[in-house]
């Protein structure tokens, strides 16, 4: 392992003012300052509790708990994205509903009290996914109502709130949706996601559901004043089977192609295409790993995102899995390719929050093939840092980024790019602990543009045009972040390290 060398200029170096050359410092949220080092010495619990996490939005801490976002519901007005949530822990009663805004993905304001508290009986003991939508002179916040006691005929209802603005709703308690007799049960009917059409004077809402064991979308068509309530039917079925619920379902339009896009329960973030704006639809595709979940559309009028959380591991310090509900917000710009197909990219605001903020100039280096695994350390991870650069390579096996854990090899944490497997993935133990992956095509002899983002435990990987991976990592900040190859043959050209 080549080691990077603080003061010493290397013509393979990548001299990364995030190695802690001099007395670099993260300001933490209770006013101190710390070296990487010190960073280093810190169980992976404390370097979470330490973290600011302001661009991977995770809210304030309650008490001696620490609460996440689940669920986003995002909607944009004047500037300022308004970003509802369901809050998982905390003082949050059965996933009530919080807000949190920014203008860029780069800072958030968060609001201390729910904008719809879960009730303590009735139908919405627990509240799920909805979505805001505005007509001429009201909002309307339709949402899901869940209570499975016995005392409950239908476990899931879809119920609304209206406002005379965005921060403050009030439920209308006389008004619900059931799910429709053919669908045969009473249990899954949730997720609704509102547009209104000013032409018609009408809301169309699609609602996930299952039918004969299938997962299935629906449409209904409501009037603006809510009196009026049509079942459209279905129009859009699992035909994998491999799924019981599609959740967090989203409707948009790119150019002249719609789009679906949906969560498949347990799953990834997938879509599907259309000429229409509700079908039919092409074959479905997925979008990021496990690691990106229940992600929804907005747009600005320019660009456009899809807003979700980044998944947590139900303890902070396990290295076999990423499997926990709720973590942190995570937005990523979607973008249209050629072919119609859709990839998600690095956010624009927050590429540009680095800006001024170099750690290096483009350094470039080379990883052999070899027997045994290349490395190129770059440097300690701070708390926040993007690394950008180019790649090419020559060969079949596996390289990309590696993160140490506690000081051993066998416990390093990769981002590895397969292009014999044509995907992207997260392996814990040095490989050998399979988390999640998305496709990647790539081929050699190739240049290829990369920036990698990390907030706290939060990252994400692009490869540009081509793919990204949500990741988390927790325990590495302090410790050092390489480059490596399993035996291909890779160019780096170019990389350049940031810290914020």
């Amino acid at each position: 392992m080549r080691k990077f060398l603080c003061g010493i200029v290397l013509v393979s170096a990548v001299l990364f003012i995030l190695s802690g050359c001099g007395k670099e410092t993260s300001i933490l949220e209770n006013g101190g300052s710390m070296t990487d080092d010190s960073y280093a010495a810190l169980s992976p619990g404390a370097k979470e509790e330490a973290y600011e996490n302001k661009l991977f939005f995770r809210p304030t801490k309650d008490g001696d708990k620490i609460p996440y976002v689940g669920d986003p519901m995002p909607y944009y007005e004047d500037g300022t994205y308004y970003i509802y949530y369901l809050k998982d822990g905390g003082d949050s009663f059965n996933h009530s509903v919080y807000l949190t805004t920014t203008e860029d993905f780069t800072e958030y304001k968060e609001y201390d009290d729910p904008i719809l508290k879960s009730g303590t009986s009735g139908q919405d003991n627990w509240i799920g996914t909805g979505s805001v939508v505005k007509t001429e002179d009201s909002y309307y916040f339709f949402y899901t109502g869940h209570n499975d006691t016995p005392s409950s005929e239908y476990v899931e209802k879809v119920m609304v709130a209206k406002g005379s603005d965005l921060k403050h709703f009030e439920k209308i308690d006389d008004w619900d949706i059931t799910p429709p007799a053919e669908l045969g049960q009473k249990r899954d009917f949730r997720d609704p996601q509102a547009y209104y059409d000013s032409k018609t004077g009408k809301i169309t809402l699609t609602i996930t559901a299952a039918m004969n064991g299938k997962a299935r979308i629906l449409k209904y068509t409501l009037s603006k004043d809510l009196t009026e309530v049509n079942y459209d039917g279905i129009i859009f079925t699992d035909e994998t089977g491999a799924f019981w619920n599609l959740e967090c379902s989203d409707t948009f339009k790119i150019g002249n192609t719609w789009y679906l896009t949906y969560s498949a329960q347990d799953d990834t973030l997938w879509y599907a295409k259309s000429d229409e704006a509700y079908g039919p639809y092409s074959k479905p595709q997925r979008l990021d790993g496990k690691l990106f979940y229940a992600a929804k559309h907005v747009e600005n009028g320019k660009d456009g995102y899809m807003v979700g959380w980044a998944r947590r591991s139900t303890s902070v310090i396990s290295t076999s899995e990423v499997s926990g509900w709720a973590g942190n917000l995570v937005a990523q710009k979607i973008e249209q390719k050629e072919n119609g197909d859709l990839v998600l990219t690095c956010n624009d605001d927050i590429a540009e929050s680095f800006k001024g903020k170099k750690g290096s100039s483009g350094k470039n280096f080379t990883l052999e093939k070899d027997k045994e695994r290349a490395y190129e350390e770059i440097g300690k991870a701070p708390e926040c840092f993007m690394v950008k650069g180019k790649l090419s390579f020559e060969g079949m096996e596996s390289f990309g980024m590696a993160f140490d854990y506690n000081g051993s090899e066998n416990k390093y944490k990769l981002i590895e790019i397969d292009p014999k497997d044509k995907v992207i993935r997260l392996t814990f133990n040095n490989g050998s602990n399979f988390i999640t992956e998305t496709s990647a095509f790539i081929e050699a002899g190739k240049t290829y543009d990369f920036t990698y983002i990390q907030d706290g435990s939060t990252g994400v990987f692009y490869l540009d045009k081509v793919a990204s991976l949500t990741v988390r990592l927790y325990g590495v900040t302090g410790r050092n972040v390489m480059f490596y190859s399993d035996n291909s043959k890779v160019w780096f050209t170019k990389v350049i390290a940031y810290k914020r």
